[in-house]
């Protein structure tokens, strides 16, 4: 058995073989894999593997990327991921800003919006600034003007509902597993198909038809390819219900159902998460191994940890509220009621202009992580750090290479997280992507 997994040859399990076949031919990039190979890799048996990438290539999801020369006997056909046959939206909903991306299979940001918000305005407002951000993004992408309800005209285009705009080639498989995937973490509800589930919110009278929402253009070949939309905001948050708690700085929030009114609007499936865990999923599927800490500074602080290179959350959603740690018993109130927070302590820092004073918090507060949880590395992100992202960088590590003195161990290193200001919102579309190719994380 190799990392991508040992695959099951049981019909029960088939979206599960398709969706590790799938993550390989993302992997192998534009060279692409051979059908042997896949084989070799899954575990899964040459006539199983021959059948998955049949039923891809129909689908419109993978596609010939030539021959490769093989030791005797007839050249092997090798098989690439088409990045373009499905799109998820990533949504980054901050406390004063809403950032979308639109991102193919791959992964690749091939549309974005920013406006903005002001998260205390009310959920009808906040709502209505999610929905246009989301259609806006789209509509950027394919560079056609977008009507009220997500509608882009197509020419010579039939109107499809959701229900029937399913059975689009390329779109069926992977919105399938993707919905069952989604759906099965956020409703545990694990076999509900995508047709179900797409008239479930039909039902509602959202009319919106995949090809209306990601329509054929000069940036996207195929229609009727928006698996959902994943939402990353501040925490306190129950990821698996999409229900929001007492975000903080924003109680009135407290058992809002998020995840199902953002769904109802958009009439595709919504993933909910905290906006630290979202940017932690997505520096780990873009390749960041082992264990870490995405430590995000920007208008509140909170923490993202991969373990064992899954994103640890905890029973509640309650893991990696890093910025309200107590560090200064009396100290300055924070907004989450108690006083002495490293949140309150930084933010407060840097309200001075005391940058170092503000790294140096920080990197307290990033010593108890390493202290607690042995992670191999410590990542930077968020607007304030984006600011002085040296200084940051430099006082942090000071403070863990003073620990590390004293332990008589290494050091942990410590650098700024990849992908800049789109980094939360990237992994909010992981949450997306993630089960259609076998990551549970999402």
């Amino acid at each position: 058995m190799t990392g991508a997994g040992a695959g099951a040859n049981l019909l029960a399990l088939r979206s599960h073989n398709a969706a590790l076949v799938l993550d390989l031919l993302r992997t192998a990039g534009s060279d692409g894999i051979s059908r042997l190979e896949l084989a070799e890799r899954t575990g899964l048996t040459p006539q199983a593997v021959s059948k998955i990438t049949a039923r891809l290539r129909e689908d419109g999801l993978a596609a010939e990327a030539g021959r490769r020369a093989s030791t005797g006997g007839k050249p092997r056909t090798v098989l690439r991921l088409v990045p373009e046959a499905a799109y998820a939206v990533g949504v980054h909903l901050d406390r004063d800003e809403v950032r979308a991306v639109l991102v193919d299979l791959r992964g690749t940001v091939v549309g974005e919006r920013r406006a903005a918000l002001d998260l205390g305005a009310g959920a009808g407002a906040v709502l209505t600034a999610l929905t246009e951000a989301v259609r806006a993004t789209v509509a950027d992408a394919v560079r056609v003007p977008v009507a009220n309800s997500m509608r882009v005209p197509v020419a010579d285009e039939a109107r499809a509902t959701v229900t029937d705009a399913v059975q689009v080639p390329g779109a069926d498989a992977v919105r399938e597993t993707a919905t069952e995937a989604v759906r099965a973490t956020a409703t545990e509800a694990a076999h509900v198909t995508a047709t179900q589930a797409v008239r479930a919110t039909a039902t509602k009278a959202v009319h919106v038809t995949a090809t209306e929402a990601l329509p054929s253009g000069p940036l996207l070949a195929r229609a009727g390819s928006l698996l959902g939309v994943g939402v990353a905001l501040p925490g306190p948050l129950d990821h698996v219900r999409g229900v929001l708690h007492r975000v903080t700085g924003f109680p009135e929030w407290d058992g809002f159902p998020l995840r199902e009114a953002l769904a109802e609007r958009l009439g595709v499936p919504v993933v909910v998460d905290k906006d630290t865990n979202a940017a932690a999923l997505g520096l780990a599927a873009g390749g960041e191994g082992g264990s870490f800490a995405y430590l995000h500074l920007g208008t509140g602080l909170g923490a993202g940890l991969v373990i064992g290179g899954s994103v640890h959350r905890g029973a509640r959603t309650g893991a990696g509220e890093f910025g309200h740690q107590v560090i200064q018993l009396d100290g300055p109130p924070c907004t989450c009621g108690d006083r002495g927070c490293v949140e309150a302590l930084c933010l407060g820092a840097v309200a001075r202009g005391d940058v170092e004073e503000a790294a140096r918090v920080l990197g307290a507060g990033a010593a108890n992580l390493v202290g607690l949880l042995d992670i191999d590395v410590v990542l930077l992100g968020g607007r304030t750090v984006a600011a002085t992202p040296e200084a940051f960088v430099r006082g942090v590590g000071a403070v863990l290479g003073a620990r590390a003195r004293r332990t008589g161990e290494d050091a942990v290193p410590v650098r700024v997280a990849p992908g800049g200001g789109r980094v939360v919102a990237v992994g909010a579309a992981q949450l997306v992507l993630g089960p259609v190719f076998g990551r549970g994380d999402g």
